[in-house]
């Protein structure tokens, strides 16, 4: 799995700037249009929040865990919905900001809760969190199944029977190439760079080989409930947010110049800097070599 240095390298890096480009909660996962890119992204990401917390039937007083929250977006919509939430990240400055913005949340690997730390829940999210379950190493050595069988035997633990778990997660889609073709020395319009360099945005990460890797890794315990595909949504997602991100501001221009000094001397820092000039995730939606799939499951 990716380590917390690993985290740390990809989102409190961009801590900051992101909070300056999206909002203080904002959500960095793909938002739910359905089809209808006419609406903004903030509606997008409601309209995805609510689908979250209706498919996990989430109320007042639901105690609900959520893996990977990010900057807490999800977790402040369900304290909207007077839900009792608490979220884990495993980086430093996302657990900061969640912490600033009144929310509950602990720097955990998600993956190693049990009873022990929280209690049980009766409802568990995980936007975006598996992407960085399994490592390139566990891949390569063949435990990309146990790694996922491990955290559906865990996450088992927290739930009564009838308890719901949402995941959404990149996989790997219809048209992914050999690991042996993905390199940053390839031509740099061409899939194997462009899956080279979302390795190098998100190291210690790997994604499943399709929902089908983890709906086989969960039915021992969970039966799936409803599933879709979100990759237009993603790629429509992916450019709002890069509007975001160069739209003018004095304090998050100050911010990126303060990365200068890294950007001449650490080479796996300029790999992630070339992501502001093209996004390899959206190429990859784009290409088919990546997916996106919403799942939603329920414990037998």
């Amino acid at each position: 799995m990716a380590s917390q240095q690993d985290l740390d390298f990809t989102y409190t890096t961009i801590d900051k700037i992101f909070r300056l480009s999206v909002g203080e909660t904002g959500d960095y996962s793909g938002a739910m249009y359905n089809g209808d890119f006419s609406m903004t992204l903030e509606q997008a990401q409601r309209q995805k929040h609510t689908f979250i917390a209706d498919s996990l039937r989430v109320g007042k007083g639901t105690r609900i865990l959520d893996m990977g929250c990010g900057w807490g977006p999800f977790l402040t919509f369900v304290k909207g919905r007077g839900a009792i939430g608490r979220g884990v990240t495993l980086s430093k400055g996302q657990a900061e900001a969640c912490r600033a913005n009144g929310l509950e949340v602990d720097i955990k690997d998600c993956r190693q809760i049990t009873p022990a730390d929280y209690g049980t829940f009766d409802a568990v999210s995980c936007i975006g969190g598996m992407e960085h379950f399994c490592s390139v190493e566990q891949y390569q050595a063949g435990q990309q199944d146990q790694v996922y069988a491990d955290f559906f035997t865990k996450l088992n633990d927290l739930l009564p029977v009838g308890g719901r778990f949402y995941m959404q997660t990149m996989v790997f889609g219809k048209n992914m190439i050999p690991f042996e073709e993905i390199s940053l020395d390839a031509p740099k319009d061409s899939p194997s760079y462009a899956l080279a360099l979302m390795i190098a945005q998100f190291p210690g990460s790997w994604l499943p080989y399709g929902p089908e890797q983890v709906i086989r890794n969960a039915k021992p315990y969970f039966k799936l409930i409803s599933q879709s595909s979100g990759r237009l949504d993603y790629i429509e997602t992916i450019g709002q947010w890069r509007k975001r991100f160069r739209a003018f501001n004095l304090q998050k221009y100050f911010l990126y110049a303060s990365l200068l000094p890294k950007l001449l001397t650490n080479k796996p820092f300029q790999d992630l800097i070339a992501v502001f000039r093209v996004s390899p995730n959206r190429v990859c939606f784009q290409n088919e070599t990546m997916e996106h799939y919403r799942l939603v499951f329920e414990k037998v």
